[in-house]
């Protein structure tokens, strides 16, 4: 009897440890948590545009694959080659899929904004999105940098492009901080992407 408990034990234990193997696996396999705090970019911001534009295909924001998931990137300045994620806080998308859907929603303010997919003849905007990352220059000093290409593409040729750099200052050195600086520098971006598409107008509309 004694040696039948003894058995029984060791089989709980042994099917304990299992699952907690199982369960570890598990988490491993998902990196999100579901005690993850997560970030959007707040509302659109109203874009600067000379006039209106005509109507205008914004493709989806292309990036590097450091920048095509939710996790939240940042530098230190004096370890410029090394980005580091937050734990535990995320976007609720990709940056680029973030930064496509700003674009849109704002430039849809002065023009009719097609996806590629669409059969209308227009030019197309491509954006490459390069860096977004909150930026350390020292322990308590950060800012939020984006740094992104614009292509616009008309029958198949490229008309005009220029490279954006937008920067924000953190207001603290976390998370929390680093978004609501990235938010500021995308604000910028569209700003600045908004204007010199307003210089383009003669040449869209050719």
């Amino acid at each position: 009897m004694t040696r039948s408990i003894f058995h029984g034990r060791a089989a709980l234990r042994a099917l304990a440890a299992l699952a907690a193997a199982a369960l570890v696996a598990a988490c491993a396999g998902n990196p999100a948590s579901i005690n993850d705090i997560r970030y959007d970019l707040g509302p659109p911001p109203s874009t600067t545009v000379s006039g209106s534009l005509p109507p205008l295909k914004v493709l989806e924001v292309n990036a590097p694959p450091q920048l095509d998931n939710d996790g939240i990137l940042y530098r230190l300045s004096a370890d410029a080659q090394r980005t580091s994620r937050y734990a535990h806080s995320r976007w609720t998308m990709s940056p680029a899929r973030l930064l496509t859907m700003r674009l849109r929603t704002s430039l849809g303010e002065h023009a009719t904004v097609l996806s590629g997919g669409d059969a209308v003849q227009a030019p197309m905007l491509k954006i490459e999105l390069d860096q977004f990352e909150q930026v350390f220059d020292s322990a308590t000093e950060s800012s939020g940098v984006l740094m992104a290409r614009a292509t616009l593409i008309r029958s198949g040729k490229v008309i005009a492009q220029r490279v954006f750099v937008a920067r924000a200052p953190a207001v603290s050195p976390d998370a929390a901080g680093g978004v609501r600086a990235l938010a500021a520098a995308s604000d910028d971006f569209v700003g600045q992407l908004g204007a010199w598409l307003g210089t383009q107008q003669l040449a869209l509309t050719q």
